[in-house]
């Protein structure tokens, strides 16, 4: 989420609390528009705070079921692209991506964004799929590899999260889940107030929105036993941003979002956040502010004793 700050340091704009996703427009008419420029201060982070060791079981099985023609994989939710620029060139190609998302302007800057090369030198193609991605079905998923999607589990219902886990089982797809919020922040200095924002920004996460309620930090642990119930091996590990002085830019627009989102949910919290973020953003502006924002990333696999992809 985005949140603008006047110069009082009032929180003006109480917008949803994720800035990278636009996903139900259609249910939702009034869902937010995201900037690129967002998606972009973010994307180094999220880069060196997905986890690398699930990539060695992701590999190990694309070797073992060997699609022709080299992986398909579908990046639902892909924003302006960043999960197929972390994640082609650490995988063998020739690869083609399939990218999904609602919004049509973040769409077509994905799919002009460059791509590869793969791991192994082979090419990398792209081509955009605007849609709701969570009415995917096992029979859009034939001939997949693989499922990715980054920040946008949390962003699920649990129907929607066990839809699609149906569907990549029913397709034999694995699924790489990353930068999914956990619930749990930790910032230096502390503050008294930070438990207070930190526990009305998770039951802003889980809110009902446009007849939905959403999973927040509970999206992997419903998500690993909702694949784990379809034979999946699931793999999880930590995936935490780890935000000092050298990204100041994105601690200071996390905030805003973070203390916004806070407000939205108890607006009684409204008159002492105020002086909280102005407090925090001085801090943040001088190099003295810390923070870690714990998420995890999840790693589906189709059971080996039902053989590989199709």
């Amino acid at each position: 989420m985005q949140a603008k700050v006047n110069q009082e340091g009032d929180v003006n704009v109480l917008q949803d609390v994720k800035a990278e996703r636009h996903i139900n427009a259609e249910r939702d008419a009034d869902a937010p528009r995201y900037a690129p420029e967002w998606l972009a201060l973010r994307e180094a982070a999220d880069a060196a705070a997905r986890a690398p060791e699930l990539l060695d079981p992701l590999r190990a099985y694309l070797a073992a079921v060997a699609p022709s023609g080299g992986p398909v994989i579908r990046d639902l939710g892909c924003g302006t692209g960043a999960m197929g620029r972390w994640l082609s060139g650490r995988l063998p190609g020739p690869q083609r991506w399939i990218l999904h998302d609602q919004d049509p302007e973040l769409l077509a800057h994905a799919a002009a964004g460059a791509y590869g090369p793969a791991a192994d030198g082979g090419p990398v193609t792209a081509e955009a799929e605007q849609g709701d991605v969570t009415r995917l079905r096992a029979e859009e998923l034939a001939g997949t590899s693989l499922l990715t999607a980054s920040a946008l589990l949390d962003l699920l219902t649990a129907e929607e999260v066990d839809e699609l886990a149906e569907a990549c089982a029913g397709a034999r797809c694995p699924a790489l889940l990353t930068i999914s919020v956990l619930g749990r922040v930790e910032l230096d200095p502390a503050d008294p107030l930070d438990s207070e924002i930190a526990a009305a920004f998770d039951a802003h996460q889980r809110r009902v929105t446009g007849g939905r309620r959403l999973l927040g930090p509970d999206a992997v642990e419903v998500a690993a036993a909702a694949f784990a119930r379809r034979g999946a091996v699931v793999h999880t590990r930590p995936s935490p941003w780890r935000l000092g002085a050298d990204q100041a830019a994105l601690t200071a627009e996390w905030l805003r979002g973070w203390v916004g989102a806070a407000c939205e949910q108890r607006p009684d919290l409204t008159a002492h956040a105020q002086d909280y973020l102005r407090r925090r953003l001085d801090t943040c502006a001088a190099g003295g502010l810390r923070v870690v924002v714990h998420h995890d990333d999840l790693l589906a696999l189709p059971s080996p004793a039902a053989g590989g992809c199709r």
